[in-house]
């Protein structure tokens, strides 16, 4: 490409500071340094971390950023050192790393790998590393990503190489949502065949979950939401009955266990939302139900009652779908590939770059699954 090893100046929306719109900018992409790759990001999801850093997160040294970790794109050109990728490669950029050398990445129980920005940093979301710069400003890279931005510079161990024939304005939504909430089910829950299960939350992380129960052989799976719309949606990825909480007055705990003889096998906690942790929880069956926390939250403590777990139920928690990140995603666009696993029935919504605040107000406000963005032409 006539671009490389030269400063590319691009369109990026840049987070200025916590609560406050996007800010459409023209940044500076510095060339790929050593085992890293600039990639030409060509269409990205909205995933609700972004709008937890935004309004929730709020933390300052976090910002100014590029928001944006759930993308695609094409290698535009490798710093020295990088094997294994060349300009032209189809690619997603990952939030976790997968070096494939520290004791976390050699571990079959875990996909955490100690060279990731989440190693240290995780309240600021970002490493202290970029390639960005805007106005004379240094602009962080949000979850070692930002894919708000027509270029971006990942290091090699945080990029998968997908199939050529990959449509990317689709698998760039395995780069987080649907690998999270489906990997929570089959991975880390490991759903059981003929199981009962409780999905708590129907973005698009809890519906991708109610897809991973489906695929482990569920025979009940039941959504649960305060916006009954998203239960139409959820019957597509295979939910069997629905529960909103807004229809009773007694816990929806009670109320699974009412349905369930006692309580469900299986449940995922998709909102990030330390109350509905609890709830789900207690959703489970003693002596073997097992909860899984989904949704991403780093702001408040959450509580239960200790006779919960010690009458034998199970509290863990799972990040990017226990997936490791390298070899999981393009398995995983593999799967899609081959019709084994839903991903355009998540987007609702296709937009431009430019329409990035339209995309974050329709997801606060509920009113879509996925927003994909796209930022460049192929």
């Amino acid at each position: 490409m006539a671009t490389a090893g030269k400063v590319i100046k691009c369109r990026a929306a840049v987070a200025w500071e916590p609560n406050k719109p996007l800010v459409m900018e023209e940044i500076e992409v510095a060339p790929p340094e050593a085992h890293e790759i600039r990639i030409k990001i060509i269409a990205t999801g909205v995933c609700h971390t972004d709008l937890y850093h935004m309004f929730e997160g709020k933390k300052k040294e976090g910002f100014p950023a590029v928001l944006g970790h759930e993308g695609a794109g094409i290698v535009e050109s490798v710093g020295p050192e990088v094997t294994g990728f060349k300009p032209g490669d189809k690619v997603i950029p990952l939030f976790i790393s997968q070096c494939g050398e520290c004791r976390f990445c050699k571990h079959p129980k875990t996909n955490l790998c100690e060279k990731s920005w989440t190693n240290e940093r995780y309240d600021i979301m970002s490493d202290a590393t970029t390639r960005f710069t805007c106005r004379g400003q240094t602009i962080l890279q949000f979850m070692g990503t930002s894919t708000f931005s027509e270029y971006t510079v990942v290091n090699e161990i945080a990029v998968a190489k997908v199939h050529d024939s990959a449509p990317l304005e689709k698998v760039c939504l395995l780069g987080c949502g649907i690998a999270t909430g489906y990997g929570a089910a089959v991975n880390t829950a490991k759903v059981q065949p003929g199981s009962t299960c409780a999905v708590f939350g129907l973005g698009a992380v809890g519906l991708a979950a109610v897809m991973g129960c489906k695929a482990a052989g569920a025979s009940r799976i039941i959504a649960v939401d305060i916006n009954k719309d998203k239960f139409e949606k959820a019957k597509v990825f295979g939910a069997t009955e629905f529960v909103n909480p807004k229809d009773h007055d007694k816990p929806v705990s009670q109320v699974l266990a009412d349905m369930t003889n006692g309580g469900v096998d299986f449940s995922l906690e998709c909102v990030g939302n330390v109350g509905v942790m609890r709830s789900a929880l207690e959703s489970c069956v003693k002596g073997w139900g097992i909860s899984v926390l989904v949704g991403w939250t780093d702001v408040e403590d959450f509580s239960a009652r200790p006779i919960q777990l010690i009458a034998g139920r199970t509290w863990k928690g799972s990040l990017f779908g226990g997936f490791k990140s390298k070899d999981g995603v393009p398995k995983l666009v593999n799967d899609y590939m081959d019709k084994k696993l839903k991903l355009d029935e998540f987007i609702t919504h296709t937009m431009t770059l430019d329409q990035v605040n339209d995309a974050i107000e329709l997801m606060k406000t509920g009113k879509c699954i996925r927003t994909v963005l796209n930022v460049s032409a192929p």
